[in-house]
């Protein structure tokens, strides 16, 4: 069966072309069907304008009281389980921007520390957040919900504090933004991770643990 030239040079950009789309295609991409799910919801009830914002990891997920937690707020979960900031910083437009939050709560940089990033590399990555958001939204106030000790990944836990610090640093030379300390308040006092706060997989908090989060968060969201 003979090709004609034609044929063949299609051929030969199909094969060219198809890499490139590979290498292009972000690794945030992943997550596209839980985004879709977030604005299919969003179509039925949009949430209102001027709430709180919890995104991130499974942390804010899992977090199915806030609207008990905090009943005198609008508060909106844009939480995807595994997650890493990056994430949260490419669907931005799609999950932070069309809500015109008040306050963002961003809890994540765990699964970051995990996959491999370096503290530096996750503090780059809040930052790059900050930008995106700001660019859109310049009035609103971002807190950074910081890493927090877990008995499943203690080995990992001086990455944890130094991200933390890098973090912190840079909110406190920024505008418009708060540090939530979570992580003394989930050590006990042998200086390891509560492990009476945790469900069974030593990693997610139990009941009693989104107790302690929504009260080291709640000051923050009374703030004007």
């Amino acid at each position: 069966m003979r090709i004609c030239v034609a044929q063949w040079l299609l051929l030969a950009l199909v094969f060219v072309v198809a890499p490139l789309k590979a290498q292009d295609k972000s690794p945030s991409a992943k997550w596209e069907k839980d985004i879709q799910a977030f604005e299919a919801a969003d179509k039925k009830n949009a949430p209102p304008s001027g709430g709180v914002l919890f995104i991130g990891a499974s942390g804010i997920k899992l977090w199915t009281s806030l609207e008990k937690d905090f009943p005198n707020h609008r508060v909106i979960n844009r939480g995807f389980g595994g997650s890493q900031i990056a994430d949260a910083t490419y669907f931005a437009d799609r999950i932070v921007v069309p809500y015109k939050p008040k306050l963002i709560v961003l809890q994540s940089g765990g699964n970051d520390i995990n996959a491999g990033k370096t503290p530096e590399q996750v503090a780059d990555d809040f930052k790059a957040f900050v930008v995106k958001v700001r660019a859109a939204l310049p009035e609103t106030r971002i807190a950074y919900f910081s890493m927090q000790p877990a008995p499943a990944r203690w080995t990992q836990a001086e990455k944890q504090k130094r991200g933390n610090q890098l973090i912190q640093e840079q909110i406190a030379a920024g505008k418009n933004m708060v540090y939530i300390n979570a992580w003394d308040a989930f050590i006990g006092p042998d200086g390891m991770p509560r492990g009476e706060l945790f469900v069974a997989d030593k990693l997610h908090h139990n009941a009693e643990g989104y107790k302690v989060r929504a009260e080291l968060t709640r000051p923050y969201l009374e703030e004007k």
